[in-house]
């Protein structure tokens, strides 16, 4: 279940920068960790890395091997977050799943401390992860951390849609209706 719950979150994060190398390649510049060469490799490179990995990890193909490489990804994403964050620099897309085109990207320590979390996850599955599973074991598991995954997805989705006890007419339309009333408080009482 770990390992696919891992799995599964690297195949969300892998693919959409598959489809996006451009804005993948300005969120790698973004981060100013890497030399300009360096730069090009990875934003060419890691979508597949993930893709490879997560796929490895849901399947249980190289276990130990898919589990370390997640391992080292995830590290790797902790690291540059965490860095960017003590140089106080926060205005940056994660650059984790989507980018971001309709909100101003920002980063912060839940995204690192995520990171490094999938990190620890993945060295633990790597250390324990050399026994050998019954396939409708290897089923379920699978099944049920896809499962957590996607629920995760789905509850990310109704958070950005859905606001709990706010309405944004209210922002836009307290100023006016205060306004609206002194315009009708003077008209009434001739100020």
């Amino acid at each position: 279940m770990v390992a696919s719950i891992l799995g599964g979150t690297l195949l969300l994060a892998g693919i959409p920068k598959l489809r996006d190398r451009d804005g993948l390649l300005t969120v790698v510049k973004g981060y100013r960790l890497l030399p300009h060469r360096m730069e090009r490799v990875v934003a060419g490179s890691l979508p597949l890395v993930e893709v490879l990995v997560g796929t490895a990890l849901i399947l249980g193909i190289a276990g130990v091997w898919a589990a370390s490489g997640a391992a080292l990804l995830f590290a790797a994403f902790a690291f540059g977050l965490t860095a960017n964050l003590a140089r106080g620099r926060r205005d940056l897309d994660c650059g984790c799943f989507a980018f971001s085109a309709h909100e101003v990207p920002r980063i912060g320590w839940f995204h690192a401390v995520r990171a490094a979390s999938f990190a620890v996850a993945a060295l633990v599955l790597a250390a324990t992860g050399s026994a050998e599973i019954a396939p409708l074991e290897r089923l379920i598991g699978a099944a049920s951390g896809l499962l957590v995954v996607l629920a995760v997805v789905a509850v990310v989705q109704i958070k950005a849609v859905v606001h709990v006890g706010w309405r944004p007419v209210d922002d836009y339309l307290t100023s006016a209706s205060i306004k609206l009333r002194a315009v009708s408080a003077e008209s009434r009482y001739g100020s």
